[in-house]
């Protein structure tokens, strides 16, 4: 039960980090410079919220997993779905905080920059999303 639950909750981190790059970053870009650095402020709050509280159930759902069924292949998903602190703390929060300190009514080319690199940076998040869901599936299946 805790393989399975670790699988739907990694994949609903996955659908909703994949939901960002494809769909909310691609319609924040298109906004003037001022609009897009507001309307990334309140949606990166939720969005962090949301995925980082499902990045750490599914990561201790895996490791439940692999502590009761033994097989590495959970303990490797969770691995990898914790992976998405260490890399949102050291890779992505630097540009975060430069977004959090930019002034809405100077945003410019800089900050357009800043978001048009931050959603690059977010697809690692995707990523890691997707490496985890799949071992946890490949998991799930070898169960079977």
């Amino acid at each position: 039960m805790f393989g399975l639950l670790a699988l739907i909750t990694a994949s609903v981190f996955f659908g909703a980090a994949i939901y960002i790059n494809v769909a909310e970053q691609p319609a924040r870009l298109v906004l003037d410079d001022r609009s897009a650095l507001t309307e990334w402020r309140p949606a990166y709050r939720r969005g962090f919220e949301m995925q980082a509280s499902l990045a750490v159930v599914s990561g201790l759902l895996g490791a439940a997993a692999w502590w009761q069924t033994g097989s590495s292949l959970w303990g490797l998903g969770a691995a990898v779905i914790i992976l998405n602190w260490p890399y949102t703390l050291l890779v992505v929060m630097p540009v975060n905080r430069r977004l959090e300190a930019a002034r809405p009514e100077e945003a410019g080319d800089e900050t357009r920059a800043l978001l048009t690199r931050w959603g690059k940076l977010h697809a690692g998040r995707s990523a890691l999303g997707a490496i985890a869901t799949a071992i946890y599936l490949i998991a799930a299946l070898r169960g079977l």
